[in-house]
């Protein structure tokens, strides 16, 4: 069972506190001058902070590995900060659905940026299958579509240039600085797909498993041979019991070495992702961790080029 920790909603005394804030406190959304940005998760406040600089006051609302995303539940504050921002940066798809509740609960006026919608990948319906956990937490995503965008540098890259983009709209004194910035950020992007490229060229079929779909445009980018058995990662990402005979076929490619490198969430696992790690521990297969969010003191380049370079540390 997928084990996850959920914040609690604001008290009524929290909401009745803010009920007579409402409205941004300037033009941009901010009190201080600076655009009122607010990401979803701190994967894309660092987005936000790279191409905004010194022009932007950017809050994450899920910055902590303790929170997560799919089954947050949004306080008062959260709310407030909504109502206050220009700008609203989401992953959509599924992944983050409590930012559409706090758009629509804050009559907010920002303009909404979601991040899955500029991948290739994306569904042009759009529409989402829900599911339910043993807990009854609905899970809504798009059926075939991998959510977790921001494990693909192209997309980001495209983003920052949509974040420059509506910077630029609402502060056109900061435009040319916003479009360095964005720039700035795609070099950093271009040099993490070099060394995709590299990986790809000398380990393209070489197999992978996965725990989660999490990291799977990573090692499709690096030409990794996705081994993992669909229901095995459905039903972790679902937060379900993996089946009897799923997990006995999960360990018979384990080991039988089917696999160069074992990639689990680190944010969710179970009785069953734990014994894959202890199986591939045993058979000697590389295990990595990749998480959903940033680790403190990184920024989103320095965290992809990381897990980048723990691949290729794992492949070699």
């Amino acid at each position: 069972m997928r084990n996850r920790v959920i914040f609690a909603a604001a008290i009524a005394s929290t909401a009745a506190l803010f009920a007579g804030c409402s409205g941004p406190t300037a033009a941009d959304g901010s009190g201080d001058g600076r655009i009122a940005v607010v990401a979803s998760t701190n994967v894309y406040g660092s987005i936000a902070e790279a191409v905004g600089g010194d022009r932007v006051d950017v809050t994450s609302i899920i910055d902590s590995f303790a929170l997560d995303p799919h089954e947050y539940e949004a306080s008062a504050r959260d709310q407030l900060r909504v109502a206050h921002a220009a700008v609203v940066i989401e992953n959509g798809g599924g992944f983050d659905p409590f930012i559409d509740g706090l758009i629509q609960a804050s009559d907010s006026k920002a303009a909404v940026i979601t991040a899955a919608t500029l991948s290739p990948e994306y569904p042009a319906h759009g529409d989402l299958d829900t599911h339910r956990d043993d807990d009854a937490h609905a899970h809504d995503h798009l059926e075939g579509f991998n959510e977790h965008v921001f494990y693909d540098p192209a997309v980001m890259a495209t983003l920052a240039g949509k974040v420059a983009e509506e910077l630029g709209t609402i502060d056109p004194a900061g435009k040319d600085a916003f479009a360095t910035n964005a720039k700035a950020f795609t070099a950093g992007i271009e040099k993490i797909d070099g060394r995709l490229a590299q990986l790809k060229s000398a380990h393209e079929g070489t197999g992978v498993f996965v725990t989660e779909p999490l990291p799977l445009s990573l090692t499709d980018a690096a030409g990794l041979d996705n081994k993992t058995p669909p229901a095995f990662s459905e039903a972790v990402e679902e937060g379900q019991d993996v089946a009897p005979a799923t997990l006995l076929e999960a360990l018979q490619i384990i080991s039988a070495k089917q696999v160069a490198v074992v990639v689990v969430n680190a944010q969710a696992g179970g009785a069953e992702t734990d014994r894959v790690e202890q199986d591939a521990k045993d058979a000697g297969i590389p295990t990595l961790r990749f998480s959903e969010l940033l680790p403190d003191g990184e920024t989103y380049l320095t965290w992809m080029t990381a897990n980048v370079d723990a691949l290729a540390g794992a492949l070699s």
